[in-house]
This record gives C-alpha cells, sequence and structure tokens, in this order.
C-alpha cells in the first residue's frame, strides 16, 4: 500500500523538516558575471609596482622554459612535455602566493607553476624525461608529484590541507587543475569534502578552452566553471587568467581566507593554451589558426609588459635584463638536459615499500647477480652495468 492509498492521504501535506533549508546563503558564493582585471583599470594603481616587476620577470622566464623544453622533445631529450604557453600568469601567481610552508598541488602542465616555486628546473622535467620516480623530494619542496592521471591530487590536497588543520599547522594547500579535470569524479569529491570539512585549501582552475581536443562548450552547460563552487558551499571567483596582477590578487585573497579558517575558495582563470595538449597532438585538428591569433592580442607577458611600460616602471634595458635571464637560464637547462643520466637499475626496488617484501628481496638478488655476471663476461668499458 503507497502512501496515496492510505485513508486520509488526500490530506496528506508533509511539512518538510528543518534540514532542507540551505545551510549557507548561496549569493556572496556566486562569481562575477566578468572575469576580475586589475590591467588596463583603475585597480592597477593599487597594485605594488616591485610584485608587478617580479611577476614580469616570472612570466618571461615562463615563456622561455616552455619554449626551450619543447624544443627538447623535438631533440629526443624529453617524453613529452604539456606546455603551458598562454598560461604563464596562472603558473607564476599560483607559486609566489604561497608561503614556504604551503603545499602546491600541480597537475602535469603545471611544471612551470613548480619551477617559479622554487623547483631545479631539471627536476620538474625528470618525470617527463622517464628517468625516475618524480624526480624530486616533495616533502623537501612542499610541491605534490607533477600529476598525470587527470584530477587525482584535488582529494590528496583536501585531505593534506584537512590534516594539517586538524594538528593545527598553519598550512594551506593549492591544487591546479584544467578545465578537462573538472570534467573528472575526483574533482566533485574532493570540492565536497573540503567544503564540508573547511579545510585550507584553494582549487585553481586553469580554464584554457580545451581538453585535449574537446571544447568546454562539450564538458559543461554551466555558466562558468566558478559557478561550480556554489553547489558545494564555497565561494566562486572567475579572473583573467592572463591577468597576472588579477591572478595573483584573487588567489592572494582565497589563500588569506583558507589560512584565516574561512574554508576552500573556487578560482577559475580564463587562460588560453597556445600550443598544442602536447607535443604529440595536432591542434589544427579541433582549433582554427584564427582563434589561436586573437588569442595572440591578449598575450599574459605583453598584457604585463605593457602595462609596465606605460607606467614608466620597465624600461628597454629592464626588457632585455629579463630576457638575458631567461635565456642563461634556458642553456642551463639545455646543456643539463644533454647530459645522459647515470642510470642504477638497483632503482627500481628502492622506492616501491619502505620495507621490502620477500619477494622483492629475491628479484633484487637476482638482478644483482646478472649485473654482475655481466661486467664479468664484459666488463664496464664495454658497456657492463657496474654499479
Amino acid at each position: 500500500m503507497t502512501v496515496q492509498e492510505l485513508p486520509g492521504a488526500a490530506a496528506y501535506r508533509p511539512t518538510p523538516p528543518p534540514a532542507w533549508k540551505p545551510l549557507t546563503d548561496p549569493a556572496p558564493l556566486l562569481p562575477d558575471s566578468e572575469p576580475y582585471r586589475v590591467l588596463g583599470t583603475d585597480a592597477v594603481a593599487e597594485a605594488d609596482p616591485e610584485l608587478l616587476l617580479r611577476l614580469y620577470a616570472e612570466l618571461v622566464r615562463g615563456r622561455r622554459y616552455n619554449a626551450q623544453a619543447t624544443a627538447l622533445t623535438k631533440q629526443g631529450r624529453l617524453a613529452v612535455y604539456p606546455s603551458s604557453t598562454g598560461q604563464e600568469a596562472c603558473e607564476v601567481a599560483a607559486a609566489l602566493v604561497l608561503e614556504e610552508r604551503d603545499w602546491l598541488f600541480p597537475s602535469y602542465r603545471d611544471t612551470l607553476a613548480a619551477v617559479a616555486r622554487g623547483l631545479d628546473p631539471v627536476e620538474a622535467l625528470t618525470l617527463l624525461r622517464g628517468d625516475r620516480h618524480t624526480g624530486y623530494d616533495p616533502r623537501a619542496h612542499r610541491i605534490a608529484p607533477l600529476c598525470t592521471p587527470l584530477a587525482t591530487q584535488l582529494p590528496h590536497a583536501v585531505g593534506l590541507a584537512h590534516a594539517a588543520r586538524l594538528k593545527g599547522d598553519d598550512v594551506v594547500a593549492l591544487a591546479m587543475v584544467g578545465d578537462g579535470g573538472t570534467s573528472e569524479g575526483d574533482f566533485h569529491e574532493a570540492l565536497n569534502f573540503a567544503a564540508v570539512w573547511k579545510a585550507p585549501v584553494v582549487f585553481l582552475v586553469q580554464n584554457n578552452g580545451f581538453a585535449i581536443s574537446v571544447p568546454l562548450a562539450k564538458q559543461t552547460a554551466a555558466p562558468s566553471l566558478a559557478h561550480k563552487a556554489v553547489g558545494y558551499g564555497m565561494p566562486g571567483r572567475l579572473v583573467d587568467g592572463n591577468d597576472a596582477a588579477a591572478v595573483h590578487e584573487v588567489l592572494t585573497d582565497a589563500v588569506a581566507r583558507a589560512r584565516a579558517g574561512g574554508g576552500p575558495t573556487l578560482v577559475e582563470a580564463v587562460t588560453y593554451r597556445m600550443d598544442a595538449h602536447t607535443n604529440a597532438d595536432d591542434a589544427t585538428r579541433y582549433r582554427g589558426d584564427g582563434e589561436v591569433e586573437a588569442w595572440r592580442d591578449h598575450d599574459p607577458v605583453q598584457l604585463l609588459e605593457r602595462e609596465l611600460t606605460g607606467r614608466g616602471l620597465l624600461d628597454d634595458e629592464g626588457v632585455e635584463e629579463a630576457r638575458m635571464a631567461a635565456e642563461r637560464m634556458a642553456a642551463a637547462l639545455r646543456d643539463r638536459m644533454n647530459a645522459d643520466p647515470v642510470l642504477d637499475p638497483m632503482d627500481l626496488f628502492t622506492h616501491v615499500y619502505a620495507e621490502q617484501t620477500a619477494q622483492l628481496r629475491e628479484q633484487a638478488a637476482r638482478l644483482r647477480e646478472e649485473l654482475a655476471a655481466e661486467n664479468d663476461q664484459h666488463g664496464p668499458e664495454d658497456g657492463g652495468a657496474a654499479r
């Protein structure tokens, strides 16, 4: 028997319990209708000139870093490289807003953010080179491993931030993801946990227009990706991702809010991927040259350079100095990446378990015997694997 079939069912008018009411007022959580901008607006007068100059130097270095890493793939020194050319403002701002004690959770495209945070440029490329593991110590640098599976770093960031809060540590986690990653289940799970726990974490979505070849319109019907925040009970911020000053300001506010116990924020930075998805992708199959050229007029490096020169904060000498510093970085990167790494086959067993299993010990012993036999037969000078 259903409720409708019960005697007096016509008069049954249940009153929802109080739990149905909204937990928070949605209005303050909604993003602005247009991306927030600083450069070219009255707000730029409040920007710190020293910060703008530092952002500019990092953008120039980042653009050169992307170009050099892309060249290394063509020379066979890198297996793959997902360029962030056009997205440097997001990458640099994400690195500079964090304190030393904070954590950065990058995706595979965010090598530049890791370098801007202070990671050795070669170590940032080690995973993409295929040498060994991550290439750097995540705990020492407070940078999680570059994440190739889409969006799986987001729940990790929430877990670390929540654990830090429980321990009383003054730590914020900043997690980076692309627009394609917002279509993954990990994205939604991370936002829900973060909001419920009020975890000190900031989610930075770099909306670069495409999930490989799939445009944003085929991924979501939401007004913006920042609007997704309100569904989880956190603020959504929409910012011009090519305006380095604006991205830095919005992220600074979000980090400060998280550190003060206000909970997470979802920031959508509207930017554009100028290069192909990776060196293995042919972007001409799904977008036209006209679209790319239109975005060149909104280049993050040129936007900031025009602002600084127009305000008299940067001259030709300053521009050349930034470019030469970037060239020195690229030359050093080139030289070090052209040196063949010295690999030890026994490293296969080093970082699997804290305490090796019996099976691993057996396999390691077998490999050690094979290497010794090879050395005895050929000798190290003939290509033997002496270690």
